[in-house]
């Protein structure tokens, strides 16, 4: 009766989680033997040491070694001690990696994990925009205790373009506008007043803001909520509820979006930086 064939054995070794070379592997062993073959991966690897006992245990099995190295040192160990065994190695970054350089005409960065910190980064700032969405304009107060950032005034003061600008640079962003017929909730007392920034504005551009807006809207200039004397005392009364939570004030008047989040974020990375 023949012996039944061992499965290939092959050696993942990575600085980073190795998923790359795993998925190069499987799809070509897919070619073979009906894909049949053991994987086992080595990830995080950043010393010569680690790679020694894989090359090593690798000999031992007969197996082939693919690895996804970025820092040369590594990469020349690999090869050096592969080849006094007579074990079949596979660079999976190197030749595509020599290719870049040559069509662009610099040099890697040779940072391991580039991939997967950009993968977190993209992550985390779609986290941000739908925490942004979902709790835009007071719709959930729950928010404002989970937010990176909340943002309070008065309406057409920028609020959820802030929100939003901000969740583009991973920050969540909950916001909550200020009415003097609306008592705020009381979770906003509950945050630290270091994570809630007020927003006011001039009484004259916000007056032209909302006539701007009403028109939009095919409503008449005049109503109550472009009426200066409605606007003078809103302000003041989110003023008032900006004093008791403590919070750092920016006035918006005549500053673009971008002007105001950057010192948003710069304020709001200063107290995470101290805390």
């Amino acid at each position: 009766m023949q012996e039944p064939k061992r499965k290939p054995v092959v050696y993942l070794i990575s600085d980073s989680i190795g998923e790359t070379a795993e998925f190069v592997v499987k799809a070509v062993a897919s070619q073979f033997n009906s894909g049949h073959v053991d994987i086992k991966r080595t990830p995080f690897v950043t010393d010569p040491d680690t790679i020694m006992d894989v090359v090593e245990e690798a000999a031992q099995a007969n197996g082939m070694i693919a690895y996804t190295l970025v820092l040369p040192e590594l990469r020349r160990v690999i090869r050096e001690e592969s080849k006094k065994r007579d074990l079949i190695t596979v660079d999976v970054m190197g030749p595509m990696m020599d290719a870049f350089g040559q069509l662009l005409g610099i040099d890697p960065h040779l940072e391991p994990g580039l991939v997967r910190r950009m993968d977190e980064e993209y992550f985390r700032r779609v986290a941000a925009i739908e925490f942004a969405v979902k709790y835009d304009d007071g719709k959930d107060p729950r928010g404002l205790l989970l937010a990176d950032v909340v943002l309070i005034g008065v309406s057409r003061t920028s609020k959820t373009p802030l929100s939003m600008y901000l969740a583009h640079k991973r920050l969540k962003g909950a916001n909550l506008p200020l009415v003097p017929e609306v008592e705020p909730p009381e979770e906003l007392f509950w945050v630290p007043p270091n994570k809630v920034i007020g927003l006011t504005i001039s009484p004259q551009q916000l007056n032209e803001i909302r006539q701007e807006r009403l028109k939009a809207l095919g409503l008449h200039a005049q109503a109550n909520y472009a009426n200066m004397e409605r606007i003078l005392e809103e302000l003041e009364y989110a003023e008032a509820i900006m004093r008791k939570v403590g919070c750092p004030i920016f006035d918006v008047t005549n500053k673009a979006v971008e002007e105001v989040a950057n010192k948003i974020l710069q304020v709001i990375r200063e107290e995470q930086h101290d805390g």
